[in-house]
């Protein structure tokens, strides 16, 4: 009888430390977790409007350009931006045989990804994008030289023109890579480059499109390159906490 007693005895406190064991590793578990689980930042979602300040410094340095461009975009996902540029340029182009002026409207509508990882409170970018261009413009023709091909009579002298040609258009394709960087708070600075390619080119008749708003120096006929060089003021719509989850380092 002593010995059934003692043995029951002896099963409740293995029962009682089993089950003060188990209540004690639960525990450790979510404190383990609450420890794993830290909120990385507040991800910001909004919008950001901004001016190209090479386009806006050299119409006040060159006399010959007159030019300025908007630009925005708006975050969807922590990596995908919608993006979009607006801009006017008058610009007079003096080639070796014409002497010829620009001017129009353009917009550039298209997306961008960001690639860059940023840590804790950080919203840079480095990023890479597309965008479909459309520009409205006129050409004039100031001046131009008849090409002599015996130039041992000397030189042709410049013609005067001033014939204009209305209503052309263009719309290309155009590759973005750049980097978007935070100096003050929600102030922006960034700097990108752009590879282009027409797909439509309306030209006037005797006269090519050397220059389009928007599309810059046209190179074999429909290759273009450029730049921009931006400040951007970012207007946040809402927030949402991320958080991740370390990974426990195997022994």
């Amino acid at each position: 009888m002593k010995i059934q007693h003692t043995s029951k005895y002896i099963f409740k406190l293995v029962l009682i430390f089993l089950c003060i064991n188990a209540i004690a590793q639960e525990k450790n578990q979510k404190d383990d977790q609450k420890k794993d689980s830290i909120p990385v930042k507040m991800e910001r979602f909004g919008v950001r409007f901004g001016v190209d300040l090479f386009k806006f410094s050299r119409s006040l340095y060159d006399k010959n350009y007159k030019g300025i461009e908007f630009v925005g975009d708006y975050k969807l996902t922590k990596s995908h931006y919608i993006a979009a540029e607006l801009g006017n340029e008058n610009k007079i182009t003096d080639d070796t045989r014409l002497n010829f002026t620009t001017k129009g409207s353009y917009i550039k509508i298209g997306f961008d990804y960001n690639s860059y990882e940023n840590w804790l409170n950080m919203e840079n970018m480095v990023y890479v994008g597309l965008r479909y261009g459309v520009s409205t413009f006129t050409q004039e023709l100031n001046t131009y030289k008849i090409y002599n091909s015996t130039p041992f009579f000397g030189e042709q002298p410049i013609q005067q023109s001033g014939e204009k040609y209305n209503g052309l258009s263009a719309q290309w394709l155009e590759f973005v890579a750049g980097i978007k960087a935070e100096v003050l708070k929600n102030i922006y600075v960034g700097f990108s480059v752009r590879l282009n390619k027409l797909v439509v080119n309306k030209k006037p008749e005797a006269f090519d499109n050397l220059y389009i708003p928007g599309f810059n120096k046209t190179y074999d006929g429909d290759f273009g390159v450029g730049f921009n060089y931006t400040v951007s003021y970012f207007i946040p719509f809402y927030k949402t906490k991320v958080t991740t989850t370390k990974k426990k380092e195997k022994k």
